[in-house]
């Protein structure tokens, strides 16, 4: 049985598989890491392996609490991967990139799969026919482009976000609404077409924690899953074992 463990920029989320099966996951703040640890061993002890994914600098506490529980795998650029990786700066890769295009992989083998995981920042990235990882893109999040209009602004309001009644916006905030959510839209609209144009049979895959917000309003076909990522980690452990 597998711990997957991923500390992201606002919380961390723990998920049990027993094999490619998801069991539990939930998702929590950091100041409560050692509670949770002692909490899901006590709900499944016959977990065995873990795996570490941080998304900032490691968390040597959180690693030190995992270690006395059961083996560790740490995410890194020097993870073994099920795919060829042909990013440019393969040591630079954020190890939730590489997580998802695992995911892509082993949902999507010998197909193109482009995954879209909208989250703090909106990442890109395709595996093609040949399993072959080429890149993607990385965009703001919608949170930070409320924060953006703020912060680089001197009247600009912080907004929660917000589903726009119309494209055209009539006030300072629904002008702002129609900016972020339709911008957001537009953009991965326009993306997936890009791709479409040049990959035949495209499989697209939308995850993170926006990706219900958005995919009710996105007119192209997708797969919304917000568990890929987490799902891409399982997966990472299962090959890493060998």
């Amino acid at each position: 049985m597998n711990l997957v463990v991923d500390i992201g920029n606002t919380y961390t989320k723990f998920a049990v598989f027993k094999k490619n099966e998801l069991l539990f996951h939930e998702y929590f703040e950091a100041s409560v890491f050692v509670e949770k640890v002692k909490s899901v061993f006590d709900s499944f002890p016959t977990i065995n392996h873990a795996i570490l994914a941080s998304v900032g600098n490691l968390d040597e506490k959180a690693f030190e609490v995992l270690m006395l529980f059961c083996e560790v795998h740490v995410v890194s650029q020097n993870s073994k991967v099920p795919f060829k990786n042909s990013y440019a700066t393969p040591q630079t890769l954020g190890i939730d990139r590489i997580a998802l295009a695992t995911a892509a992989f082993y949902h999507n083998q010998g197909g193109n799969t482009l995954v879209i995981d909208a989250g703090t920042c909106i990442t890109y990235d395709f595996v093609n026919d040949f399993n072959e990882y080429l890149g993607g893109a990385i965009s703001p999040g919608i949170n930070m482009r409320y924060r953006a209009m703020h912060e680089q602004t001197e009247k600009l309001p912080l907004l929660k976000k917000e589903a726009p009644l119309d494209f055209i916006g009539n006030a300072t905030s629904s002008c702002m609404h129609s900016g972020v959510v339709h911008g957001v839209l537009n953009e991965i609209e326009g993306v997936i077409s890009q791709y479409q144009h040049r990959f035949e049979h495209l499989t697209v895959i939308l995850t993170g924690g926006d990706s219900h917000f958005l995919s009710k309003r996105l007119k192209n076909t997708i797969f919304a899953d917000s568990k890929f990522l987490l799902k891409g980690l399982n997966y990472l452990l299962e090959y890493n074992k060998h």
